[in-house]
């Protein structure tokens, strides 16, 4: 049996979507699956031992990654199954193009048709969707394709070049002489309005240090390595390292995540990473509805002030981003303090690591 999975577009997204996938895996062991997805959220999934083979869909990639090519490649591979985890009409164009025989998916953006199962995602009144899991969402998919009800557990794998990768900062930086490393992720490739102040993430840095004694590293990728850079200058202590220096990677950023003892983060992809290595975390929260990326982690935290204006979800604020600067670096401090007490941290995590 060959089975096309179509993966989400966004980081964060990919990682809600490996309870489907592992149950899918699980429910077809013996099964080819093909992963469709994005060239750069290929690394989330590296050393993950779901899929078979991944082909690249990518508008702007060669022509080989250009939606006609993977089309005719999956008419090539005679598809049984398809599951469509984006909502975007060329995913389902691709897939019926492609003639895979059973296409499952969301029946949104007048693609319904492009379908043979249109699943109707949750309404409210008029009709307007309703804030609701993204990872219920993809687990719904699986179960219309015969899988039990997958859990909520997330999971990723890092391979040996990232633990390598991972070791390299952690003596290099110090940080390997120290008890105890939170970690700062303050990128969000959604937009500016997601992102938290560089002196708010250097104080909370400070009072971190200050009244724990533990080291921070700021967590960055290959557009973000000036704001990490000006956050560890900003806070004026030497156990602040960035990965502004090293080469980056979402490799590297899971490996670091993997062996703190917490992550502290804007509501952007990494944050789900902690989740998947069962580390605590804390999301600051400013445009965008907590409902939609739930993820009923027990070892989380979400914080977010109510403004008028707010959840507006969008990408770039308009007014003053009263909503993300409302949240001080005090409260911040308090719910880290707070989930680090909770669950203290005995080892080094659990090194999950690619065989390959």
């Amino acid at each position: 049996m060959k089975i096309a999975v179509f993966l989400p577009n966004w980081i964060g997204d990919v990682v809600m979507a490996t309870p489907a996938l592992r149950a899918l895996r699980e429910h077809h062991p013996g099964a080819h699956l093909l992963g469709i997805l994005k060239p750069y959220v290929a690394e989330v999934l590296e050393g993950a031992p779901w899929l078979s083979k991944q082909i690249f869909l990518d508008s702007r990639g060669p022509i080989r990654q250009r939606w006609p090519a993977v089309a005719a490649r999956l008419r090539r591979e005679h598809v049984d199954l398809t599951v469509l985890f984006p909502n975007s009409f060329r995913s389902a164009l691709v897939a019926w193009l492609g003639r895979c025989r059973r296409r499952i998916g969301y029946a949104r953006y007048a693609r319904g048709w492009l379908l043979t199962d249109g699943l109707e995602p949750i309404r409210g009144a008029h009709g307007r969707l309703l804030p609701s899991p993204i990872i219920d969402a993809y687990n719904r998919l699986i179960e219309e394709a015969g899988c039990q009800r997958p859990s909520h557990r997330m999971e990723l794998f890092t391979t040996p070049r990232d633990e390598a990768a991972a070791d390299a900062v952690w003596w290099q930086t110090g940080l390997a002489k120290l008890p105890e490393i939170v970690c700062l992720n303050p990128g969000a490739a959604f937009g500016s309005a997601k992102c938290w102040p560089v002196e708010h993430f250097a104080q909370l840095a400070r009072e971190l240090i200050d009244h724990r004694g533990c080291g921070v590293l700021v967590l960055c990728g290959p557009n973000e390595r000036a704001l990490a850079a000006q956050i560890a200058l900003a806070a004026r202590r030497g156990m602040v390292a960035s990965l502004a220096d090293f080469p980056p990677s979402i490799g590297l950023t899971k490996a670091c995540i993997r062996r703190a003892n917490l992550l502290i983060t804007t509501d952007s992809g990494p944050r789900h990473f902690a989740a998947a290595f069962d580390r605590p975390v804390v999301t600051l929260f400013g445009p965008t509805h907590i409902a939609w990326t739930e993820t009923y982690f027990a070892k989380a935290l979400h914080l977010q002030r109510k403004v008028d204006c707010g959840p507006c979800q969008q990408r770039v604020c308009p007014l003053d981003h009263r909503c993300m600067k409302l949240l001080t670096p005090a409260e911040v401090f308090e719910a880290a303090d707070r989930l680090l007490a909770r669950f203290p941290k005995s080892g080094p995590g659990r090194r999950l690591l690619a065989t390959g």
